[in-house]
């Protein structure tokens, strides 16, 4: 081999052989890590496969991802006020004057508010139920109708034009407090939010439950038992609805009183006491008049209408009026002006360990047409 060609071979990075070993390395070590992703792969699969394996467990608890930064924000306005909230949470809330209530729930808990009332005071699922951003709502309605006559090829035709007047409903407030421990605030594994709400469902439930059935209209809404001007049907006897042959024909005539328009939407409200009478009456053949739901979660029914148990309906007794039934969806209207405004004041009770929650709500209800309702009175002896 010449000297030349020897030289060509002096250096290792040009021997063919160590090119190779290099080559060989770099391939083994691409070779080694495409393996270790392969492996990890391959565990990831089976980890998913077993979780897809798993029974399906339904949970309501929500991750943190499916929580809004509102929400974050009046939980942490909750347990710890707003001085010691960090400055994104605190934009995070909505914000009024603090004549005007303070700081308003996020939507997520004024949804969790209205479910919780709708349980508690039926008139809701039964009545026509809006929102208003004003003081009271006006509704026109018509009060006469145009007459016409059949007249004839020259005679004299007379004038006639429909009569409107308005109906006025007030919007009113109602408003309480909760207190709760600081201590209870503190504990990160409390549902803070669950706690308050479910004191201030029960209260306000309570309170607009009880005044749409009997509400006299001052600073409250006005019932529909209230309202004068509602067709009454006697039947029974002055201990009962059910006449002494245990018939209801007191009810029938009342059914049957209502407009066919009406009457396609009738709904029945009384008490459980009430129910429990109104569950053994019968037809002239015989045939109970109740008839209980077909299906669980739908209503029992009356001659074949809803029935809807209203626990501040008065219970039977000499000329009292344990029912009341009709198309309430006409009859009925109530109007929410605040969803759910909550004022924290750690201040007053901070000597007993407690904060204080005032809650206010306001709304307002009243009867717009009575031609739409029958009540069943009770005779009087």
């Amino acid at each position: 081999m010449s000297a030349a060609l020897k030289l060509e071979y002096k250096s290792e990075s040009e021997d063919p052989i160590v090119e190779v070993k290099t080559a060989l390395d770099a391939l083994t070590t691409e070779v080694k890590a495409k393996a270790d992703n392969d492996n990890k792969l391959v565990a990831r699969i089976a980890e998913l496969e077993t979780k897809l394996a798993r029974p399906n467990i339904i949970t309501d608890k929500k991750s943190d991802e499916d929580i809004t930064p509102e929400r974050k924000a009046f939980t942490s306005f909750l347990r710890s006020g707003i001085e010691r909230m960090p400055a994104e949470e605190t934009k995070a809330l909505v914000v009024s004057d603090d004549t005007r209530g303070g700081y308003l729930a996020p939507a997520e808990f004024q949804t969790e508010i209205l479910k919780g009332i709708v349980e508690i005071s039926p008139v809701r699922q039964a009545a026509r139920v809006g929102s208003t951003g004003a003081g009271s709502v006006i509704l026109p309605k018509r009060t006469g109708t145009p007459t016409a006559s059949w007249v004839g090829e020259t005679e004299t035709r007379t004038g006639t034009e429909s009569a409107y007047g308005q109906i006025e409903i007030p919007v009113w407030e109602m408003a309480c407090y909760v207190d709760v421990s600081q201590q209870l605030l503190e504990d990160a594994a409390i549902n803070v939010e669950g706690e308050v709400s479910s004191d201030l469902i029960e209260e306000f439930g309570r309170l607009e439950s009880s005044a749409f059935v009997t509400g006299n209209g001052f600073k409250k809404p006005e019932g529909f038992m209230a309202v004068p001007g509602i067709t009454e049907f006697v039947s029974g006897s002055a201990s009962t609805i059910a006449d002494a042959d245990g018939q209801a024909n007191g009810l029938i005539a009342a059914f049957y009183d209502l407009p066919a328009a009406y009457r396609a939407r009738v709904v029945w409200g009384m008490n459980s006491t009430t129910l429990g009478s109104v569950r053994k009456l019968k037809d002239a053949s015989k045939n109970y008049l109740w008839q209980p739901a077909i299906q669980a979660g739908e209503p029992s029914t009356l001659m074949g209408r809803p029935v809807i148990e209203m626990p501040d309906m008065p219970d039977e007794g000499a000329g009292t009026t344990p029912i009341i039934l009709g198309d309430f969806n006409a009859a009925y209207r109530i109007y929410d002006r605040v969803g759910m405004s909550i004022l924290r004041d750690p201040y007053t009770q901070a000597t007993s360990g407690k904060v204080r929650f005032h809650a206010r709500r306001r709304v307002g209800g009243a009867t717009v047409m009575v031609e739409a309702l029958r009540k069943i009175k009770c005779a009087t002896s």
